[in-house]
């Protein structure tokens, strides 16, 4: 017997990081749960996915809600410690950095499960985020640390992780877009919405961007300035929704604010934008593949591979306005399939998958 595996999902790029490790494994045979914290809980950043993205139902939803960073964790700390202890399973799957993963890794660790952490080694070096403590402290409790592009296993290799314990294997979420892609109608999407023909996209919702009401107001205004140039489709994340619809987020004429959108709309609307405008992580990534310009409002990114290889860039508040009238009038990029990223090719699911029963199989010999 090779033991079970618990997948824990919190939010929604979760979803779409897991849906082909958890294909993969189900193709290879794995006994498999899937542990839902509900860290997102509104149906279009959660459930959606799941009928989206062909995912299984989740075995249990833990309805840990939203929350200070220290009441979101206790929360999941304490639910996922009695989950992992009535399940006792072999191997514990995370992704990406939310509270979700980090609560998972924790509890698995002091209950002595092993830990596969999904896109390991990602680096911003900027310790406010509350993603980077997450990710660094989740990469160092796991056996399996699973890396998206070559600079993280440098990361990785720098901070001390043994070398048996690093993979990599590409971009799942990747996987997800490709197989995909041809339900991502632009078109469609466009009439479902009441999309112009031409217009940029923005997804803003870090907290060094959206918490604080000056700096989501300065923001807006920026974001104001965007919409002079085109108009400006807003699917507006739940964090910082107030703050930014506060600070006259839809009062400009030309800025279109919409709920938050399942996956396949999404990724439609990503696809037929001119441009975006982001502070998402996946997003970058996204963008890198469809060849859409990409400007991501940060000082620092963890993926610095959709710069080197794809279509994003940096930009502080100042500058988005001048890079967006640059992208606007550039017009799209077009994807670059010689300049994807290595392993971007769909594959990294069963890569995953490979290497996780291989791991199951000398555990239970």
């Amino acid at each position: 017997m090779l033991g079970s595996i618990v997948h824990v999902l919190g939010a929604r790029p979760n979803f779409v990081k897991a849906a082909p490790v958890i294909g993969a494994l189900r193709a290879a045979g794995a006994d498999q749960a899937v542990v839902h914290t509900g860290q997102h809980y509104d149906e279009r950043m959660s459930d959606v996915f799941f009928h989206e993205l062909g995912l299984p139902e989740p075995d249990v939803n833990l309805g840990v809600g939203s929350g200070s960073h220290a009441a979101q964790t206790a929360a999941l700390l304490t639910a996922l410690e009695a989950e992992f202890t009535r399940r006792s399973p072999a191997l514990v799957i995370v992704y990406g950095d939310v509270n979700s993963t980090i609560a998972a890794a924790l509890v698995a660790a002091k209950l002595h499960i092993p830990v596969a952490h999904v896109e390991a080694g990602l680096r911003s070096f900027d310790m406010t985020m509350p993603e980077e403590v997450n990710r660094r402290l989740t990469d160092q409790l796991s056996r399996l640390c699973f890396a998206t592009s070559p600079e993280a296993v440098g990361h990785l290799a720098r901070e001390g992780v043994p070398v048996e314990r690093v993979h990599l294997v590409g971009n799942p979420m990747i996987d997800t877009l490709l197989a995909h892609l041809d339900r991502f109608d632009t078109a469609a999407v466009r009439a479902k919405h009441g999309l112009p023909e031409r217009y940029a996209l923005a997804t803003m919702h870090r907290p060094a961007n959206v918490d604080a009401p000056e700096t989501a107001a300065a923001l807006v205004r920026h974001l104001h300035g965007v919409a002079d140039l085109a108009d400006l489709v807003i699917p507006v994340h739940p964090r910082g929704r107030a703050n930014l619809l506060a600070a006259g987020l839809d009062d400009h004429p030309r800025v279109r604010v919409l709920e938050p959108l399942g996956y396949i709309d999404f990724v439609a609307a990503v696809r037929g934008a001119a441009a975006v405008v982001t502070d998402s992580g996946g997003l970058q990534e996204e963008t890198t593949i469809l060849g859409v310009p990409c400007l991501t409002v940060r000082p620092n990114t963890e993926r610095p591979i959709t710069i080197t290889h794809g279509t994003n860039r940096l930009v502080g508040f100042e500058e988005l306005v001048p890079e967006a009238r640059k992208a606007l009038e550039a017009g799209e990029a077009s994807p670059r399939t010689d300049r994807r990223p290595p392993l971007w090719d769909g594959k990294a699911g069963p890569r995953i998958a490979e290497v996780i029963m291989e791991f199951l199989g000398d555990r239970s010999a």
